[in-house]
């Protein structure tokens, strides 16, 4: 008899014609969704990812009470992947390693045993060696699960059930934040300090219609895991949580430690004796790796590109010790500190995406009012689920209590039938009214219980049962008691993590940064004084310390003083020349004074023909003077006249036979302009009607006939106009009214008082 066989079936006998953009839209679409509600995105509810969830439940299952001992994290991983969690071990493990490490939770859920990793980046050890159980935070998000507060659905294989969410209290989503990324979104939401949560909470309880600013009073932002400085503005973070989507910035903190009452040492910086100081860093920003923290500021000094840092060091034990030491200890350190936080990530910045699932696992951005009023919502829901299962649980043991209490006062009749009857239940139903349950209770009750004193035990439990139902049904019947139970609770809560706890300490500070000071080399130069001396040649140098400006100073032959002032070397020296440009020159970069010097033409370029007419000592936001030998001039800013080149600056538009005469820095004080021609007239006016240019020819100061300009000032005009006498008293002469030479700009003026120096000069401007 031959062998009967059947033909394979042709595998494209299953294939499916059908249009493949449609096809591939419809098999995205499911993964999409998969993604986005049962992987990425937390539940507001509770602020759990499923992952997170199952572990948690997982351990719940297991007895990982915090009072219980530890059991081995493979034994944990191994649960979940096979009951509740087909996913991989690795992923699975690296969730239930982030749960515990307390610089990534700010209120972790798992106390871990072993190497759990570190801030430096290092990861945890296998599974194999590490130990877990839940926190007390975690029992406390837990909490109620056996009360039925929340529905239980069948796991992956229909074999295990789990809870959908979790019903507790504790508010997890805003307290430890979440982060994911999903098919066409992501959520990123920072932890925050659960007492502020709590007390925001309470304001929507009492009055569900809080303004988004009121609750912003109570609730102040981020409450990062690893403390540092919120330094964005107040009204930045408020728009953020009213939107849902924002950023932070969120700084290192350089403090040397905590004083008796807790708070901070402010400035980081840490004297060392003999004037020398380092910055040290005592928290650094969340999700920042201190190892790779360290190589930035290492690979900064290997690559000269913050030369004012000298060393870094880590000496870090449990609390983190980053030490900067500066290259000298003249650098400013809030310099040094801007200049880090610009350069590595001791600043880093927070997105703000509140997107989460609502109850019923729609996505959504949510600002802080809707969230905290949907999870209001959820608790009130929970708190009724809770008071129905009790209600049902007590009318359970009502019944059987009214069964034992009957059988008690008909006890001989009770045995009796027992005793004689076959079916003793039927007719103790129908004798007595009891139902089966009461019924099949008193059949199954031990010879123990039929003591004396079980009467009246029953009946105090009855009318416990009783007071307790009629609470209970009060409640259910009354939303407004239900605000209440719920804010008494919340407020126990808040004992557990108010400010005063160490848990619930705030870590993170909020407060506004000042505008940010960009790094100058300037910053490396040590200051000293020193008397700058330029010749008439212009040949410079610079001599240490202040020294008298009358004193001789030695000059090449046929050379002789031209200049001579006092300054610091971190000043800049501002040089005008009478072809109106203008050039800058460090103090700190001039030749010592042993010699005579150095050219000052081989450190600037100025033009062969040109003359300097002034040097004078750079002050931000000062104003000078500018005047030209015809007579024309303007105010200049001092911050417009610095020049980053060796060409300098050219200011004053300048043309044939016109020469810059007078650059004078102009005192805040002063309110006139004094004006001298060659002619010997004088003519004064509101130094208001001097125009402030960048750069111009200027407007007429006074106007001549013949000759020009020889001099010009500025003064306070009720202080008068004053001048040196001839002659070897060294009188002074003041003229206080000065109505007579008080005119509009651009007069001829009049002659000077009587007695004014013939050279026609202010010798005191």
């Amino acid at each position: 008899m031959s062998k009967t066989t059947f033909p394979e079936p042709d595998p494209f006998d299953a294939i499916v014609d059908a249009p493949f953009d449609s096809a591939l839209s419809e098999r995205y679409l499911v993964y999409a969704l998969s993604t986005i509600t049962a992987r990425s995105l937390p539940d507001l509810r509770d602020g759990l990812k499923p992952v997170h969830r199952r572990l948690l439940w997982a351990m719940r299952q297991l007895k990982l009470d915090p009072a219980q001992a530890y059991k081995k994290s493979a034994r944990v991983v191994g649960d979940v992947i096979g009951k509740y969690h087909p996913h991989g071990d690795a992923s699975v493990y690296d969730a239930m390693v982030r749960l515990a490490q307390d610089f990534s939770l700010r209120y972790p859920l798992v106390e871990g045993q072993g190497n759990f990793g570190n801030i430096d980046g290092d990861g945890a050890a296998a599974y194999r060696y590490t130990e877990a159980r839940l926190t007390k935070t975690a029992m406390q998000l837990m909490a109620g699960l056996e009360e039925g507060t929340v529905d239980f659905i069948p796991t992956y294989n229909g074999e295990e059930e789990e809870p959908e969410i979790f019903p507790g209290l504790f508010p997890n989503l805003l307290a430890n934040g979440a982060t994911g990324i999903a098919v066409g979104m992501a959520t990123s939401i920072p932890s925050h300090n659960v007492a502020e949560i709590l007390d925001a909470t309470m304001m929507l309880i009492d009055n569900p219609q809080t303004e988004h600013a009121q609750l912003m009073s109570v609730f102040h932002g981020p409450d990062f895991a690893t403390g540092g400085i919120v330094v964005d503005s107040p009204a930045m973070i408020s728009a953020a949580y009213e939107s849902g989507k924002g950023a932070v910035r969120v700084r290192a903190r350089f403090s040397t430690g905590r004083d008796e009452a807790g708070a901070w040492e402010a400035t980081g910086v840490e004297k060392l004796g003999g004037g020398q100081w380092q910055l040290v860093v005592s928290e650094i920003p969340y999700m920042v790796q201190k190892g790779k923290l360290i190589e930035q500021l290492a690979a900064l000094i290997a690559d000269k590109k913050l030369p004012i840092l000298e060393d870094v060091r880590d000496e870090s034990d449990e609390a983190i010790r980053i030490v900067l030491v500066p290259k000298s200890r003249n650098v400013d350190p809030e310099l040094l500190k801007e200049s880090v936080y610009k350069l590595t990530e001791l600043e880093s910045r927070f997105s703000i995406n509140l997107n989460v699932l609502d109850a019923t696992r729609t996505p959504g951005v949510l600002g802080l009012k809707p969230m905290l009023l949907n999870w209001v919502v959820a608790q009130i829901d929970i708190l009724q689920r809770r008071s129905q299962h009790r209600l049902d649980k007590i009318a359970a043991r009502l019944e059987l209590v009214e069964g034992y209490i009957i059988a008690y006062l008909n006890l001989d009749r009770i045995i009796e039938i027992i005793r004689t009857e076959d079916e003793p239940k039927p007719v103790m139903m129908a004798e007595f009214g009891l139902t089966d349950r009461q019924a099949e209770a008193i059949l199954n009750m031990r010879l123990r219980s039929l003591r004396k004193l079980e009467e009246m035990e029953l009946r105090g439990e009855r009318d416990d049962l009783l007071k307790e139902q009629d609470e209970l049904q009060k409640l259910l019947e009354s939303p407004a008691r239900q605000r209440t139970r719920l804010k008494r609770d919340l407020t126990a809560l808040r004992k557990e993590y108010g400010p005063d706890t160490v848990l619930g300490r705030r870590r993170t500070t909020v407060e506004e940064a000042a505008p940010t000071r960009e790094f100058s080399m300037d910053a490396m130069i040590e200051k000293e004084p020193v008397t700058v001396i330029l010749s008439a040649r212009g040949w410079i140098r610079g001599a240490k310390g202040h020294l008298p400006l009358e004193q001789e100073w030695k000059f090449k032959e046929g050379d002789g003083p031209a200049f001579a002032l006092h300054a610091q070397t971190t000043d800049k020296l501002l040089i005008a020349c009478d072809n109106g440009r203008f050039y800058t020159l460090g103090a700190d970069k001039l030749p010592g004074a042993r010699g005579f010097g150095e050219p000052l033409r081989s450190t600037i370029d100025i033009d062969a023909d040109a003359q300097i007419v002034a040097l004078l000592v750079y002050r931000p936001k000062a104003q000078l003077l500018l005047a030209a030998n015809t007579g024309r001039g303007f105010a200049a800013e001092a911050d417009e006249l610095l020049a980053e080149t060796r060409k300098g600056r050219g200011v004053m538009s300048v043309k044939p036979g016109v020469k810059l005469a007078v650059v004078r820095e102009i005192p805040p004080e002063h309110d006139h302009v004094a004006v001298m021609g060659e002619n010997r007239r004088l003519v004064m006016f509101s130094l208001t009607e001097l125009p402030v240019l960048a750069k111009g020819q200027g407007v007429t100061l006074q106007r001549y006939r013949d000759g020009g300009l020889s001099d010009v000032i500025t003064l306070k005009l009720e202080d008068g106009l004053s001048w040196a006498m001839g002659g070897e008293t060294g009188r002074t002469r003041t003229e206080k009214d000065l109505r007579q030479w008080k005119v509009a700009r651009g007069a001829a003026g009049s002659f000077p008082p009587q007695g004014f120096p013939r050279d026609n000069k202010f010798p005191l401007a």
